[in-house]
């Protein structure tokens, strides 16, 4: 979820039942501050404390464990950790934090844990809200250079016609009768003739059509037929003899003569 998708939204990282608030003295050194110094009399306040993140923001609230009152505030601020929660030199148990009212006023108090593993799981929760910016940062770096990307390979084209530019269209007419090949062919002046089968002229001699496959050998009807073909066939050359044979018209004019 981005930092700008919901502004009230908050989540608790720990919550330590008991704590402890002394009021510390100036920093002795640049070194940073000690525990040490700081004296049981020096002690302000004890209850409830809650490490909240609010978007980039983590609040470190001290509360009353009853009433749930805000006795006081650390802000934590994205790259600002260090100045705002500093570790004691001398103990883990031990913090110093810088306190705001909220109207540009703020203090450093000290803040104690009764057991180690407490102060263990304060430095986990400051450390994970730190991820989580880390993450939500380099999510939202990586959506805008994919965007500017995208605009980069696709820029917008403008195809608005320039002052002074036309734009000239061919439209072919249509026919005003007949449909498909038809009107087409009558259209371009063509002439369609109807198609025409030639067909090859019967084979000389027989007027009969053979069959391309030869008979049975067994077939009473085919023995018929070569039968009557052989009688036509014998019979023809006499016949052709007679009407064609000059020799005997002149033997007939010679008996006469």
């Amino acid at each position: 979820m981005s930092f700008d998708e919901e502004e009230s939204f908050e989540h608790t990282l720990l919550v330590v039942r008991e704590v402890t608030v002394y009021k510390i003295p100036p920093r002795s050194t640049s070194g940073g501050y000690k525990c040490g110094e700081w004296l049981q009399s020096d002690k302000i306040w004890s209850g409830r404390l809650r490490v909240v993140s609010c978007k980039d923001r983590c609040e470190i609230r001290l509360e009353d464990p009853n009433s749930a009152e805000l006795f006081a505030a650390c802000f934590i601020y994205p790259g600002q950790r260090e100045s705002s929660v500093e570790p004691a030199l001398d103990s883990s148990r031990y913090f110093v934090l810088k306190i705001e009212d909220g109207n540009g006023k703020h203090a450093f108090i000290g803040l104690g844990f009764n057991e180690r593993n407490e102060a263990f799981d304060f430095n986990v929760a400051l450390s994970d809200h730190d991820k989580y910016v880390s993450r939500e940062n380099e999510k939202e770096a990586n959506e805008k250079n994919a965007t500017d990307s995208l605009i980069d390979i696709h820029p917008a084209v403008n195809h608005r016609l320039k002052e002074g530019e036309t734009i000239r269209i061919n439209i072919q007419p249509k026919p005003s009768s007949g449909t498909g090949m038809l009107s087409a062919a009558a259209l371009s002046g063509a002439v369609l003739k109807p198609n025409t089968l030639c067909l090859a002229p019967p084979p000389a001699g027989s007027g009969k059509i053979r069959s391309p496959l030869p008979p049975p050998p067994n077939d009473p009807a085919a023995a018929r037929m070569t039968s009557t073909s052989q009688g036509v066939g014998q019979r023809a050359p006499t016949e052709n003899t007679r009407q064609t044979d000059p020799l005997t018209n002149f033997s007939q004019l010679e008996v006469q003569l």
